[in-house]
């Protein structure tokens, strides 16, 4: 049996197909009109009825990749996503690729494409406003995990006999090293800022480990600022949901998946529109402490919202917001990295993105927690550790950089030639042996590694939360 989906524009025959080895898969084919669809639909039923239904086979990449994105695309990618693919697929692929034939696809053919790539015009965008200079090697890598996927779903539905992109050379990206503000400059730009809502974004970004759609997605209900929860030190914030401006195509061929809500523009001809959605993984979703201060912050911040809306009355419109404009609507991005620029100006600060301020955060989490990387993690909201891990092997490198700065100033400056071991601190190192406790007895099994690590691991397990 097949069926018809009807997203957007098109509308797709779905079927169900039998390989070589008798596995079942799912395929489509896409159609302008509702009446070709049907056609197609009972022409796909009788052949399969009679036995004598072949499948349609993909001539060219183009064909590949619409049946790609009509089935594949749809199912598996958000709406960012889907406008990021969809974005590399028309400016780079289609229009220099799209036409050859699929048997003349291989691993040879991909490299030489990639390699043609960084020498073609970059195409003008969010991210190259001017559309100046020449495709980057960090595109030509986006490229490659496009069609990556999409060769894999042409061998699995029994297209292609081998993915050509999987041993294919990619030109490795060139690591942009950014500058990251320390703890001290960060409380530096704290003192100087005089925006309020700036100020709110630097606490929430550091103490929370926010990105900044998570930031500006933040919601009054999502969050525990009680009295009683601060004097308790749990005071809390939920992430769950995030601002981003998205095409209005992806939310018109996902069928809105993932919105919450599409916030009303002044322009109506903007082929993007800002939203509030969900998280692109499950990881991302967490609940993140914060300490007194920061919820003391919200709290006079709720306090001035809620004396605003009651000036404005219906003027004002709710969506519950913690960074929201005098009335109401989502702060803009642009808006916070334009006024965190004039406080680099200002002050003379490394010139950072706001994002960096994660960085910042999860260096200082790290420092205070004693290298706890999954603890920092769960507030980072990273699937993977690699991030928090890269992080900590930035501040051992920091650690042994001043090793040697101590060895150049104790060693060859002649300060210390004969270092000797710093004493502990002896308040640490007592203990009060309760009576009836062999002393020396107890001493020993405290001084055996293994009966350590098991009285550490003991200790752990019976904290009071």
């Amino acid at each position: 049996m097949a069926f018809i989906r009807h997203r957007g524009k098109t509308y797709s025959v779905v079927y169900k197909i039998l390989d070589e080895n008798g596995k079942e898969h799912t395929t489509s084919e896409t159609f302008a009109t509702q009446k070709e669809a049907d056609k197609r639909k009972k022409e796909i039923e009788y052949k399969q009825s009679i036995g004598k239904f072949e499948v349609q086979k993909c001539a060219t990449l183009k064909e590949l990749i619409e049946e790609y994105v009509q089935i594949y695309g749809h199912d598996k990618w958000g709406v960012s996503t889907y406008s990021g693919n969809v974005a590399l697929i028309n400016n780079y692929i289609l229009p220099t690729i799209g036409d050859t034939k699929l048997a003349g696809i291989n691993t040879h053919f991909i490299e030489k494409y990639y390699k043609d790539l960084l020498k073609m015009p970059e195409v003008k965008s969010t991210k190259n406003p001017d559309g100046t200079g020449t495709i980057t090697e960090s595109t030509v890598n986006e490229i490659h995990k496009v069609l990556r996927s999409c060769f894999r779903q042409a061998v699995k539905w029994d297209m292609m006999k081998k993915n050509p992109a999987v041993d294919a050379t990619v030109p490795k990206a060139k690591k942009q090293e950014r500058e990251i503000w320390t703890a001290e400059m960060l409380m530096q730009a704290l003192e100087a800022c005089d925006n309020k809502m700036l100020k709110i974004a630097f606490h929430l970004a550091f103490t929370a480990t926010l990105r900044i759609g998570e930031l500006l997605g933040l919601t009054w209900d999502d969050m525990d600022i009680s009295k009683e929860a601060i004097a308790d030190n749990k005071a809390y914030v939920i992430i769950n949901k995030q601002v981003e401006r998205v095409s209005k195509d992806a939310i018109e061929a996902l069928n809105s998946k993932e919105i919450i809500m599409i916030f009303p523009s002044q322009k109506k001809n903007n082929r993007t529109v800002r939203v509030l959605k969900t998280p692109k993984t499950d990881s991302s979703v967490r609940k993140v402490f914060i300490p007194k201060s920061v919820a003391q912050c919200l709290i006079d911040l709720k306090a001035d919202q809620d004396e605003i809306k009651e000036v404005l009355g219906n003027e004002y419109q709710d969506y519950n917001l913690v960074m929201a404009t005098t009335f109401g609507l989502p702060i803009g991005d642009s808006y916070l990295r334009t006024k965190m620029q004039e406080i680099i100006d200002a002050l003379g600060l490394p010139d950072v993105v706001f994002h960096s301020l994660r960085h910042t955060s999860v260096t200082y989490k790290l420092k205070l927690s004693g290298g706890d990387i999954k603890a920092v993690q769960g507030d980072s909201g990273h699937a993977q550790a690699d991030m928090v891990t890269e992080v900590y092997g930035h501040i051992i490198d920091e650690d042994r950089r001043k090793n040697a700065e101590l060895m150049e100033n104790a060693f060859y400056n002649k300060e210390n030639l004969n270092p000797q071991m710093k004493e502990q601190d002896k308040g640490s190192s007592t203990i009060t042996v309760p009576d009836g406790v062999d002393a020396e007895l107890l001493m020993k099994v405290l001084g055996n590694s293994e009966m350590t690590a098991l009285l550490t691991s003991l200790a752990k397990t019976m904290k009071v939360e």
